[in-house]
């Protein structure tokens, strides 16, 4: 997996938000707007990005990046588009699988190997994941989560009652 050194835009969960932001952060919170995001933006933002060097994509109002990981089961590189935002040297991710039952592929795949490629605006560098375990660093950085994506509180909500834990990863830059 070959990625320059350039990081990604570092995205600051406590930085005010336009009006525009704040919209779209209402309407991904219904239920069209979460099926919109599961079934288009989703599915279609890992390959328009990447095919636009990070200038075109559904959800680019908010900090989207394209992962790329290696596939635990079968070895292949996998794409997904996944909201992100800085803490300190580290670039955190939030496994919440828009509140559904089971963890995304994603983490499944840093799990297995955690060398990681995160791709935003042309610019790419390596990273090396971690899942927070620590329940303190968890509830800081889930408040922090809140403040860039107010959804994920629901998704919370939601995987509780089934018994799930979101994970929280943080990706370092790999030296």
């Amino acid at each position: 997996m070959s990625a320059t050194a350039a990081a990604i835009p570092p995205f600051d969960p406590r930085a005010p938000r336009n009006l525009f932001y704040r919209a779209m952060v209402v309407f991904v919170r219904t239920r069209a707007g979460r099926a919109f995001g599961i079934r288009v933006a989703s599915r279609v933002d890992p390959l328009l990005m990447r095919l636009t060097g990070g200038r075109l994509g559904v959800a680019l109002v908010f900090p989207i990046a394209v992962l790329t990981t290696i596939g635990a089961r079968s070895g292949e590189p996998r794409q997904a588009a996944v909201l992100y935002f800085n803490e300190g040297e580290g670039v955190i991710l939030i496994a919440s699988n828009w509140g559904r039952d089971k963890h995304p592929a994603w983490y499944h795949n840093l799990r297995a190997n955690p060398e990681a490629v995160l791709q935003r605006g042309g610019r790419r560098a390596r990273y090396i994941a971690e899942e927070i375990l620590d329940e303190g660093q968890r509830q800081h950085l889930f408040a922090l989560a809140d403040l860039v994506y107010a959804g994920f509180a629901d998704y919370r909500e939601e995987t509780a009652a089934s018994g799930r834990r979101i994970p929280v990863m943080r990706l370092r830059a790999r030296s």
